[in-house]
C-alpha cells in the first residue's frame, strides 16, 4: 500500500453495495419474470467503480452487462470468463479480434461492420455475437429503421456472425412521450418486418431507466430492459414505469473542514470577489473543489451539510477548496469536521438531483465528474 493510500481522506465517495443489490432486486420484482435485466455499467459504472459494482450485480443476478468499450469489458472479464457482455459503442477495426478473444457481443449498425465481424469470426474459428441496433430517431448509432431488413439478411447470411439481440434507443424518454411512442411503434414494426426473427432466442430491448414501459402486456416482443442510473438509486424520470420503485441512493460524496475563520462584513470571498459578506461572518474552508468534482457552476448557488445543517457556498468554487457560510451554526466547528456534499446527514439530505441542478447539469454527468483523485470507499467487501 502506498503512503498516500494510508492518509486520512480529505474528500471521498462512499458506495453502498448492499443498497445496490437491494435496488436490483426491487427493480426485478417490479417487472414480469420474463424480462431480463441488462445492467448498464459503462463509464466505470457511472463513477461508482466498475469491478466492485459488477461483482455485486453478478451476485444479485444481472443477466447481461452493457459497457461502452472493450477496455470496460475486459475489466468484467477479470471477474467472470463467461458472463454475457454487450458493447454499446462502435467497435473500431483494430479492436475486432478482441470480440472473439473475450467472447463479447458487438453492436452492429452497418454492412461494413457485419463484413468485418464475419472476417474476425472466421479468423478466430467461432462466430461473433452481435446486437443489431435500429435507429428509430436517435440519430446516433444504429441502422436507419427502414434499412434494417437488408442488414438483418446480411447478418443471417454471414456464417461467422451470430445474432444475439435487437435493440433501439429512445432520444427523449424523459421529455417527449409522443416521440417515444413513435419510436417504440417504429421499432415494433421493424421487428415485424424481419423474417424468421425468434425473440425467444434473442435479447429484444428498447427501454432504459428513464422510460421503462415495455412489458409483455404493453405490446411487442420485448424481453429485456437496460437499467443504468436507477440501479444506483437515482430516478431519471419521475413518470417512468418504475417511478414507484423506491430505490436507495448508492452514492454519497463527502469532504472535510480545513479551516474556520471570522471575517467582517464587506469582505469579498474567493476569486473575482463574486460574493461580498453582508454581515460579520464565520466561514469554513472545505478541502474539496472542482478538482474533485464540485462544479464551478454551483458557486454562490449550492450548499453542503455540516452537522445536519445546510450551509451555503460562498463565492467561486476553487480547484481544491470551497468556502461555505457557517455563521448560523450555534456550535463550534472544528478543523477536520465531516461535510456532506451529496447524501444524508442527520435528518437532512442533499440529493444527487439537487447537486446536479446547482451545476446546470444532469446526474449522469455529475457522477462521472467526480475525479479519480477522490477515493471510493465501499461499505461492503468486494462481491459479498
Amino acid at each position: 500500500m502506498s503512503a498516500s493510500a494510508q492518509l486520512p481522506p480529505r474528500c471521498w465517495v462512499e458506495i453502498d453495495l448492499a443498497a445496490l443489490e437491494r435496488n436490483l432486486k426491487l427493480i426485478r420484482a417490479s417487472l414480469p419474470a420474463s424480462i431480463r435485466y441488462v445492467a448498464v455499467v459503462k463509464a466505470d459504472a457511472y463513477g461508482h467503480g466498475l469491478p466492485h459494482v459488477a461483482a455485486r450485480l453478478m451476485h444479485a443476478g444481472a443477466d447481461l452487462f452493457a459497457v461502452a468499450n472493450i477496455a470496460e469489458a475486459m475489466t468484467i472479464r477479470e471477474l467472470s470468463a463467461d458472463w454475457p457482455i454487450l458493447l454499446l459503442g462502435a467497435t473500431l477495426p483494430d479492436e475486432d479480434r478482441y470480440l472473439a478473444d473475450y467472447d463479447l457481443a458487438a453492436t452492429v449498425s452497418s454492412a461494413d461492420e457485419v463484413r468485418r465481424f464475419d472476417a474476425a469470426g472466421r479468423a478466430a474459428g467461432k462466430p461473433i455475437a452481435v446486437h443489431l441496433k435500429v435507429d428509430t430517431g436517435m440519430g446516433r448509432l444504429g441502422v436507419w429503421h427502414d434499412r434494417t431488413p437488408a442488414l438483418y439478411e446480411q447478418i443471417r447470411a454471414s456464417a461467422s456472425v451470430r445474432l444475439a439481440g435487437v435493440f433501439t434507443h429512445f432520444a427523449s424518454a424523459d421529455e417527449d412521450a409522443a416521440f417515444t411512442a413513435r419510436q417504440r411503434a417504429l421499432f415494433v414494426d421493424t421487428l415485424g418486418a424481419l423474417p424468421g426473427l425468434d425473440p425467444a432466442r434473442l435479447f429484444i430491448h428498447a427501454d432504459n431507466s428513464a422510460g421503462l414501459e415495455s412489458t409483455p402486456g404493453a405490446g411487442g416482443p420485448f424481453n429485456a430492459v437496460r437499467v443504468g442510473l436507477l440501479q444506483f438509486g437515482v430516478l431519471p424520470h419521475p413518470h417512468s414505469l418504475l417511478a414507484r420503485v423506491h430505490t436507495e441512493p448508492v452514492f454519497s460524496f463527502h469532504t472535510r473542514v480545513g479551516l474556520v475563520k471570522e471575517l467582517p462584513a464587506g469582505t469579498g470571498i474567493s476569486y473575482g470577489r463574486t460574493h461580498l459578506l453582508q454581515r460579520d461572518s464565520r466561514i469554513a474552508i472545505l478541502t474539496a473543489g472542482y478538482g474533485d468534482g464540485l462544479a464551478r457552476a454551483a458557486s454562490n448557488r449550492g450548499a453542503v451539510l455540516i452537522r445536519g445543517h445546510r450551509c451555503p457556498i460562498l463565492g467561486r468554487i476553487c480547484m481544491d477548496q470551497t468556502v461555505v457560510d457557517v455563521t448560523d451554526l450555534r456550535e463550534p466547528i472544528p478543523c477536520g469536521e465531516a461535510v456532506v456534499l451529496v447524501g444524508r446527514q442527520r435528518d437532512a439530505e442533499i440529493s444527487l438531483a439537487e447537486f446536479s441542478h446547482w451545476a446546470d447539469s444532469i446526474p449522469w454527468e455529475m457522477l462521472c465528474s467526480v475525479t479519480k483523485r477522490v477515493p471510493r470507499h465501499y461499505k461492503t467487501p468486494l462481491g459479498l
